[in-house]
Formats: structure tokens, sequence, C-alpha cells
């Protein structure tokens, strides 16, 4: 089978991550120095010596202390759309990830090329209809300055991933700021626990923070879930939408047509995001059986791949399916994903962010 391209160490995360073992204990002391590397990075930026100032706005950081995803992406869509329903003016920042360095800041549109701006961005941009501008680049405060430029109506941004940049200078919530930073965190929790390379965390597990967003199944507290034990934490609710055909999107077929009309051996599942396994498990809950194909997060794909599978009926993600718009293959259904922000989350948000700038009595 041809596989997509763009397969990484970090984007598919090694099984020992998960628990410790002889791989992880040797890897250990690299860990430790990873961590002293980073515990010096944070002393330098605590001084400010670059005299970095807050943002006019603002900033929602939506982020994860865990490699490789952990469906922050919808959480920011679903966070835009809330908050724009409370009358508040979104505007979304993003790294951009797999897309080439570019010099300057790009806004990202439905019809931006993943390629060029990322999956991610393209994959919020057509969830939300372009209602929200979004701008990427590798230096988030430059796609602040983009953003506000052309959108100066926009008074709260939020931040698909980014807690670990440190020139995004904040005045966070628990602070007494305006500025609020989650930690996203599904049902893998925090693996073995240890840092970089022996383990999957960028950071210590005890990181301060304002919330932790909890998704997915199973994410209950053990005696070592230092994560978010006695902390703000919020549980997130998704559910999967009408399945859509992808060279046909006004064509729709719900799952339980699609498991009425296929045998387990006809349908195949594919997800190239942080956690293929959540994809699989919500379409079992759904009666949705067959082969499941995991690839690493941010995969892109070819023809010759999907004509490899023996399947009548292939199942895929929307954040898939945006690096698909050239493939003509009928046998392709996508997959929307739907999350609601639950009003104790909103309402908690609203007071946050309704507080007056302390940056005004700092600067």
């Amino acid at each position: 089978m041809s596989s997509p391209k763009k397969t990484s160490f970090f984007n598919k995360a090694p099984r020992f991550w998960e628990r410790r073992g002889t791989t992880s204990l040797i890897l250990w002391p690299l860990s430790k120095v990873y961590g002293w590397i980073n515990q010096a990075l944070d002393l330098v930026n605590d001084l400010n010596l670059g005299k970095n100032k807050p943002q006019a706005v603002p900033i929602i950081i939506v982020g994860n202390i865990r490699v490789g995803g952990t469906g922050k992406t919808p959480i920011v869509i679903a966070l835009a759309e809330r908050l724009a329903s409370m009358g508040w003016k979104p505007g979304i920042i993003s790294r951009g990830y797999g897309a080439p360095a570019s010099s300057t800041p790009q806004q990202v549109s439905s019809d931006s090329n993943p390629a060029e701006v990322g999956d991610e961005p393209v994959l919020i941009a057509k969830r939300t209809d372009n209602q929200f501008p979004i701008w990427v680049h590798p230096k988030r405060t430059r796609s602040i300055r983009s953003l506000l430029r052309s959108s100066p109506s926009v008074n709260v941004i939020i931040s698909d991933d980014g807690l670990q940049h440190r020139n995004l200078v904040r005045w966070p919530a628990r602070e007494g700021g305006r500025d609020i930073e989650f930690v996203v965190r599904d049902q893998r929790g925090e693996g073995n626990g240890f840092l970089l390379p022996a383990g999957p965390l960028r950071e210590p597990a005890f990181r301060e923070r304002d919330a932790t967003l909890m998704t997915g199944a199973n994410t209950t507290a053990t005696p070592v879930d230092e994560y978010f034990l006695g902390r703000r934490a919020f549980t997130l609710s998704s559910q999967l939408g009408v399945p859509y055909q992808l060279n046909s999107p006004g064509n729709t077929q719900s799952l339980e047509a699609i498991a009425d009309a296929y045998l387990s051996n006809e349908i195949t599942a594919v997800a190239a995001i942080g956690n293929p396994q959540r994809f699989f498990d919500d379409l079992m809950k759904q009666g949705i059986t067959g082969k499941c194909i995991g690839l690493a997060d941010h995969a892109s794909y070819t023809p010759e791949f999907f004509n490899s599978i023996n399947a009548k009926c292939i199942l895929i993600t929307e954040k898939d399916a945006v690096k698909c718009t050239s493939i003509q293959d009928e046998r392709i259904w996508v997959v929307p994903m739907n999350l609601k922000i639950p009003n104790a989350l909103a309402d908690w948000l609203q007071s946050i962010l309704q507080r007056p700038d302390p940056n005004r009595y700092t600067l």
C-alpha cells in the first residue's frame, strides 16, 4: 500500500511514551537535559530582556503539553463560534504546521492551499465559512499585528496552540489578567510522565494554567494525574456529524445508513490526526466497524494511496479532507465532528474577558 507523505518521530508517537520501560529509562537523562534547557529559557523569558509588550486584545491560547494533537482545532472552532454568539469579534492565529516557512504572515481562507498555510487553519476557515479572520506565521506576535491591522474590529484572539511560544507575552487570568491559557487533555493523559525524548511531554505535567479542557472518553483522575488535580477543568462533549461525500459534499448519508449498507470488511476508516484511535472509537460507538488506518498527524494523501485500499466505503476526518480536494474517489466520505462548549465555560470566559485591561496600569 502506498503511504501518505510526511511522517516523523514526533508526529506518530512511539509506544514507549505511554508507559515506563527500558527504552524510556535509557532516554531519561536526555529528558533531564531537555528540562534544564527549558528552565533556562523560561528564566530568560521571565526577565523580558527583549522588552516585549502584551497584546492590545485578550489572547486565548488553546494548547497542550503533550506532543501531538489532543483535539485543539475543534475546540478553537467551537470557542470562536460561541464567543461570536456572545457578541465578541474573535480572530484566530496559528503556526500553520506543515507549511513552508514564510517571511510574512499569511491570511487563510477556505480555498487556501493546505500545503502553503497548514491543514488546520484551512479546516477552521472551511468549518466557519470564513466568518473569522485567520492568520498564520511561526512567530505569533507577527500574526497578531497583521490580523489587527486588517481587522481592527477584532477584540479577542484565539491561538491554536502556542503555550510554549515564549515571545507571546500575556497576563493570564489566574494572575488577574484577561489572557487565558487552556491545556487540552485527551484520554491518553500524560503517558509515562517523562519529558521529551523519553516521554511525550513538552513541559512538566504540573505546569500552571487557567483551566484544563478534557476531551474524549475515560479522562478520569489517577493518583499521578498532577496535570489537572486541584485545578479548574471543563469536560467538552463531542459527537460525529452526518457524513458527506468528498467529491460531492451535497450528497450525505447518516452513519446508521452506512453501517446498514456495507459489511465490516467493506469499510475502511483513515485518520491522520493526533489521536486516530479516538476517531475510530467514535465510529465504533455508532456501529461502524471495519479496517482502521491510523497515520502520522498532518500526513498528506495521494490518489494512489486511496486506490490501494480495498474497500467500498472509506471514511476520513474533515482535517484529512482539506488535503484531498484534488482526489476524485466516490468511495470517500467525510465525517464531521461537532463539539459543544458548556455553558459554565462560556460564562467563565465572559467574566474573564470583561475584566478591565490590566496592561493600562503596567505599561
